[in-house]
């Protein structure tokens, strides 16, 4: 990216906080005419399709590779047939699309502009098994006075609480930089970082541990990096605070099928149920990329893949980059299993009953969403059959857990949470039991790979990928997949896509200044 800038517009529904920072791809010609580059991108997740899409609509001939039968990713959906007859759509399960999520967002408007296909949840709302609840609906979304505003009024936050934290050892969180965040403090563990501030024990668990749950990972071992980069992404850096969007419909139906059609009508050639098993160099710079039966011949390959699928693609391609980059790929590890549990209930859950719940202390428990309060299908079989779908989540589940017995618990810790599901009868029950996210662990970040490799024609993207930008999650795979396709362009002499994030630094001078004293203790 060769400039930045400020987004001169305000923050709204469909828009960007107005201190939202645009980076700018390397000047170059608008688009290929005549001969084009063929490019392979390997996965058809987040990253996967921001890189097809980037790479596509400048003229690239783009071959989007995909072992799985359906696009998405980690957010792919597949049809299943319920107990009672009726058709459904699994999936992996809830996911949030904050509306910090400027290039995820930004790619899902090449099908729907207004993005009419997401709808807002009222409010993130928290639950403690202590009975301590949260919520930020009414939290002011405007730096600072979003942290003023979440700790004057989150119960979780007493005067003594207060008092007693340590403000010097708390000072960096007011100024989140990136990369320097992680130089920092990538070597600290998230739950130690909270204890060296003394953050009020019933904070820790009600917000911070909700959140940094969300990562797939057990709060001791996650990154305090990550940590303060969420901060900064949430509280600090944006205004659109931690309200957020979810898809009126099942992921492929909203988001995949409709971003499929939109690459084939540019010219792309989408292969789904086609793995990807080899890429190795040939003569005159090109790559071959290797699946079943077939040697397909690209000037270009972005490796859009999981931690498994990457380290399974390079460990096959014995000629791909160096020694030391080649070993970080095989050092990458993936976050503990964890449980997605989707309920079709003979009975509706009470009406004043969120859409959304992230809950904490209930033995595993992460949230529970109530599915027909937002996607159009479970609506539809709700109001056919008069009963409810039900969604839990359980992250990090502990090593060597049973799974039928955590399946059980999570079950009663629906009823204990929701007692009226107590009584109800379960129509059908799909459990998905997955191992397949990053971790960012203490000290991991030197060794995760960047965009860009030794190879000038190979290029990565995915929520593992360092971006050096405050992002995380889905906006980090769009975000990496959209830097991927611009590394290659530029390499043709083509302009790429201009992108947008939260500040790499913190707004506020005063906080800044403030933040400097921890820096130069």
């Amino acid at each position: 990216m060769s400039a930045r800038g400020r987004h001169p517009g305000t923050a709204g529904r469909h828009g960007r906080d107005r201190r939202a920072e645009v980076l700018l791809p390397e000047p170059g010609r608008a688009r290929f005419t005549g001969d084009a580059p063929s490019a392979a991108v390997v996965g058809g997740g987040i990253a996967g399709l921001a890189a097809a899409t980037g790479l596509a609509e400048r003229g690239v001939r783009v071959t989007l590779y995909e072992q799985g039968e359906s696009l998405g990713g980690r957010l792919a959906g597949w049809p299943v047939q319920l107990a009672d007859g009726s058709s459904a759509t699994m999936s992996r399960g809830f996911h949030a699309f904050f509306r910090q999520y400027y290039n995820l967002r930004g790619l899902l408007r090449r099908t729907d502009p207004g993005l009419s296909m997401l709808t807002p949840l009222p409010d993130y709302p928290l639950l403690h098994r202590n009975g301590m609840a949260d919520g930020f609906a009414r939290v002011p979304r405007t730096p600072p006075w979003s942290v003023l505003g979440f700790v004057a009024l989150s119960p979780a936050f007493g005067p003594r609480d207060l008092t007693a934290m340590r403000p010097r050892e708390a000072l960096p969180l007011l100024d989140v930089r990136v990369p320097e965040v992680y130089e920092r403090f990538d070597g600290v563990g998230a739950e130690e970082f909270l204890r060296r501030i003394n953050f009020p024990e019933a904070a820790h668990h009600l917000a911070f541990e909700v959140f940094s749950r969300s990562f797939f990972a057990d709060p001791r071992e996650l990154s305090a990096a990550e940590l303060l980069l969420m901060f900064h992404i949430y509280f600090l850096g944006s205004s659109e605070g931690l309200l957020f969007d979810v898809p009126r419909e099942p992921f492929p139906q909203a988001l995949w099928e409709p971003l499929a059609a939109y690459l084939r009508r540019l010219g792309a050639e989408v292969r789904t149920g086609t793995p990807v098993h080899r890429v190795r160099p040939a003569g005159g710079g090109d790559l071959v990329v290797e699946t079943d039966g077939a040697a397909d011949v690209h000037q270009a390959v972005v490796l859009a893949l999981d931690t498994e699928g990457l380290r399974h693609v390079v460990g096959s391609s014995q000629q791909l980059g160096d020694a030391s980059w080649r070993a970080d790929i095989v050092a990458l590890r993936t976050a503990p299993s964890f449980l997605v549990s989707r309920l079709w209930l003979d009975r509706p859950v009470r009406g004043d009953r969120a859409g959304f719940l992230g809950t904490s202390g209930f033995d595993g428990l992460d949230n529970v969403s109530v599915l027909d309060r937002w996607e159009g299908e479970s609506a539809r079989w709700a109001a056919r059959t008069g009963g409810s779908v039900v969604e839990l989540h359980a992250y990090a589940v502990e090593e060597g857990a049973e799974p039928k017995e955590v399946q059980r618990r999570m079950l009663d810790r629906l009823h204990e949470i929701y007692p009226e599901t107590a009584d109800a009868r379960v129509v059908d029950a799909r459990h998905e039991w997955r191992a397949d996210c990053p971790v960012f662990s203490v000290g991991g970040y030197r060794r995760r790979p960047p965009v860009r490799t030794p190879h000038p024609g190979v290029v990565l993207a995915g929520d593992l990928v360092r971006t050096g930008l405050p992002v995380a999650l889905m906006e980090r795979a769009a975000t990496s997949g959209f830097l991927a396709a611009n590394a290659l362009l530029a390499g043709w002499g083509v302009r790429g896509q201009v992108l947008w994030t939260v500040p790499r630094a913190g707004r506020s001078r005063v906080l800044r200044a403030l933040a400097g004293l921890a820096a130069r203790r």
